[in-house]
């Protein structure tokens, strides 16, 4: 009986010492090894993983965002290179240079346009004048003929409208948009439009057969039907007599916009066509002077044009060379203000061919990282800009100069004047000069 009690009494204190020790080696289990995880049950294996590489994106996400909310820099090098303008938030999908050769503007989807002063281009730093465009974003921008002023291209709004620029005393502009913007006409979407260096009016093309005519207050003076199925570009001549569309049809067709001595708006006449290739034209350029005119086609050629001719006596326009160039769409031509080279852009890429041979003289592979929306020579044809992303591209134009240099050199050889060569050989010292300090070495 003694014993039968001292085991009740005992029972009781072994039970909740070996609770004790279960609870314990229950503890000492989950927490494991220390720096090891605890073990998982079977088939919980992948579910760990997932949710392991779960809480690593989420401490990565803040990183993402900040990768989203700034795209990456598409980074580009060339000995040829003079600079990238960076300043635009969004897609540059315009570039226009002053008549004076003191600015470039461009203008992009970030809701702005900017201005950039030319002298600056060879500089370490490339400060910018902005004027904003309200919620809305402009597409195309073109400068007036004295400088003062430029036009947009709105695509929200789907308008023309014109902002003043006023210089202040410490030579900053400020930006004033004209009371009214002009009128919707267009039954399709704007792909071009073009100020005259007279003044006299403003053209916007689109992308159906229609080009109009505009006086600077906005009211419609003409309206021209180009027959070609659908535009592909339109420019005014920089002379400001002429407007010129090309599209589906394998030629380009020039109207001679003409206003009497007093200044009234007469009529839109044809003046010339500039026939040749053999399929559907992308895109065309005048010479500074009107009197020379490049056009790019599908038929994978570029032809090179006189078009100083007496259009009025029927004559045609003489076709001066061509040349071969294989490009990917969306693609354009420019050609240099003093014609002697021409500049084609294919996707990302840049071509330069001498207009005197056809050869081709430079290529730039992979300028932006988008397919480039535009590609114009500044007033002086020393430089090349092109833009496509978010930065815009400045090239020395190379090219050009030793086309300035092969031209006085055969147009000396012919002379006898003094004076004349002279001047000629100042001319190839000036261009050899600006190549040598371009490749930093003496030619």
């Amino acid at each position: 009986m003694e014993a039968a009690a001292l085991g009740g009494l005992l029972l009781p204190g072994a039970v909740a010492l070996l609770l004790i020790v279960l609870l314990l080696a229950a503890v000492l289990r989950r927490a494991g090894p220390r720096g090891m995880p605890a073990a998982s049950p079977p088939g919980s294996r992948a579910n760990g993983a997932a949710a392991a590489r779960a809480g690593e994106h989420k401490k990565a996400k803040p990183a993402a965002r900040a990768r989203r909310g700034k795209a990456q820099q598409h980074n580009f090098s060339h000995r040829l290179l003079v600079a990238t303008l960076k300043g635009h938030s969004g897609n540059v999908s315009c570039l226009d240079f002053s008549s004076n050769g003191k600015y470039l503007a461009s203008c992009a989807d970030d809701r702005t346009v900017r201005l950039w002063s030319t002298r600056d281009f060879a500089a370490r730093e490339h400060h910018c004048l902005r004027a904003n465009m309200g919620l809305d974003h402009a597409e195309l921008v073109c400068f007036s003929p004295d400088s003062r002023a430029f036009v947009v291209w709105l695509a929200g709004s789907e308008t023309i409208r014109v902002y003043k620029m006023t210089k202040k005393d410490d030579g900053n502009f400020t930006f004033t948009a004209a009371a009214g913007d002009f009128p919707k006409k267009h039954k399709a979407p704007i792909i071009n439009i073009g100020v005259a260096e007279t003044g006299k009016f403003i053209m916007t093309a689109s992308n159906d057969t229609t080009i109009m005519i505009w006086s600077p207050k906005g009211e419609v003076l003409a309206s021209i039907n180009t027959n070609q199925m659908s535009n592909a570009y339109a420019a005014v001549s920089p002379c400001g007599r002429f407007v010129a569309s090309c599209g589906f049809t394998p030629d380009v067709k020039v109207w001679e916009v003409c206003f009497s001595k007093n200044g009234d708006f007469r009529e839109v006449a044809r003046a010339f066509e500039l026939k040749g290739h053999a399929a559907g034209i992308h895109s065309f350029s005048f010479s500074n002077d009107s009197r020379r005119m490049a056009t790019l086609s599908k038929d994978g050629t570029w032809k090179f044009w006189d078009t100083d001719v007496e259009y009025k006596k029927q004559q045609d326009p003489y076709l001066l060379l061509t040349g071969k160039c294989e490009v990917a769409e969306p693609c354009c031509i420019s050609l240099s203000p003093n014609a002697h080279v021409v500049a084609i852009s294919s996707g990302a890429d840049i071509m330069v061919y001498n207009t005197r041979r056809g050869e081709e003289e430079e290529r730039f592979v992979g300028v932006h990282g988008q397919c480039i929306t535009d590609l114009a020579f500044d007033t002086s044809s020393r430089y090349l800009v092109s833009c496509g992303d978010r930065a815009i591209r400045v090239f020395h134009n190379t090219a050009g100069h030793r086309a300035v240099v092969e031209e006085m050199e055969a147009i000396l050889k012919k002379t006898g004047n003094k004076a004349t060569r002279e001047r000629l050989e100042q001319q190839i010292s000036s261009a050899r000069q600006a190549l040598a300090a371009i490749y930093g070495k003496k030619r």
